[in-house]
């Protein structure tokens, strides 16, 4: 990957709202030469979704995430990847990723309870064949995400941990 890509994409990364135009001017190269190097990131799957990141204890919803840790047994010719594709397929699934350590998947789903979340992982993930394993972390409150601090909103309410 090229440096202007990069430069690009670090732009991009600090605030997905950026116009082709201020990429432009910040990087001195016209506006159609930044839009057509989105495009081609886009287009190659390099950039894959544009976000953002909302401080969920500010905004009346009651959603509950979790870390779930998932040790299994990887399958002959597919390794990691053929239960990784069907974990990742549950629409409760936000994040997965593979491991180093004593569990080789890391889960982040999203539910609207505790007990919501609790059903997921003994209805679905556990009962895989290649599960061995589970540990659920629920995250009570986020200090920052993607590399931005959230801040609780004035006069902020304690968080509910009951199911």
């Amino acid at each position: 990957m090229e440096k202007l890509e990069k430069d690009i994409l670090a732009l991009l990364t600090e605030d997905s709202r950026i116009s082709a135009g201020q990429i432009a001017a910040a990087l001195k190269i016209s506006e159609a030469e930044a839009e057509a190097k989105i495009r081609s990131l886009e287009d190659r799957g390099i950039i894959v979704k544009y976000t953002a990141i909302i401080n969920a204890d500010s905004v009346d919803e009651d959603i509950v995430e979790a870390l779930i840790e998932v040790k299994v047994t990887p399958q002959r010719g597919h390794g990691f990847d053929a239960i990784a594709e069907e974990v990742s397929a549950h629409s409760e699934v936000q994040s997965l990723y593979l491991m180093s350590g004593a569990y080789d998947l890391a889960v982040i789903v999203r539910g609207r309870s505790l007990k919501e979340i609790s059903r997921f992982v003994s209805e679905k993930i556990s009962t895989y064949d290649s599960v061995i394993s589970t540990a659920t972390h629920f995250i009570l409150k986020k200090y920052k995400v993607e590399g931005a601090e959230t801040r609780e909103a004035e006069g902020g309410k304690r968080i509910s941990v009951q199911a």
